[in-house]
């Protein structure tokens, strides 16, 4: 299985500080035993026509089966991860987003602030995460059965 980890962030890829959320991301695929044998690690700016380019490549070129990408879905200005990932889905799946804010919710008001969506290209699930290490740790855990079941039905299993 291919998977990618897309960390957007300006600080993080101009070095300011390190990306813990990419990492985050693997460890919790990799403890679950999803059987990735190829991992693309990505660190860039919150630049919508980058990623949107990126996302395409990685579905549409590398055929990457499981594409998460991390940040860049809040409300602020430069939050643009929500709108390049919707340009470049076939069929959204809004569920991921909806479970992850509900769990957030549940322990930080502001979660709700979230604008995560998720869906698919091709046979790539596409799914952003937030950008904290430690909502990655309490959110993705949860859509684990999800994904290995979206994986299958992307596969024709």
């Amino acid at each position: 299985m291919k998977a990618a980890r897309l960390t957007l962030s300006d600080r993080a890829s101009a070095g300011i500080y390190e990306d813990r959320s990419g990492p985050e991301i693997e460890r919790i695929l990799t403890e679950a035993g999803f059987p990735i044998t190829d991992w693309t690690r990505i660190v860039m700016p919150d630049e919508q026509p980058a990623l949107e380019s990126l996302l395409r490549d990685l579905a549409d070129h590398h055929r990457t089966d499981l594409i998460l990408t991390t940040g860049g879905t809040g409300p602020s200005p430069r939050d643009i991860t929500p709108e390049a990932t919707r340009a470049v889905l076939e069929r959204e799946l809004p569920g991921f987003g909806e479970v992850m804010r509900m769990q957030s919710f549940a322990k930080v008001p502001t979660a709700i602030l979230s604008r995560s969506t998720a869906g698919t290209r091709g046979t790539s699930l596409i799914i952003n995460l937030p950008g904290n290490p430690k909502a990655i740790g309490e959110c993705l855990p949860l859509l684990l059965p999800a994904i290995r079941e979206a994986l299958k039905h992307l596969n024709g299993e």
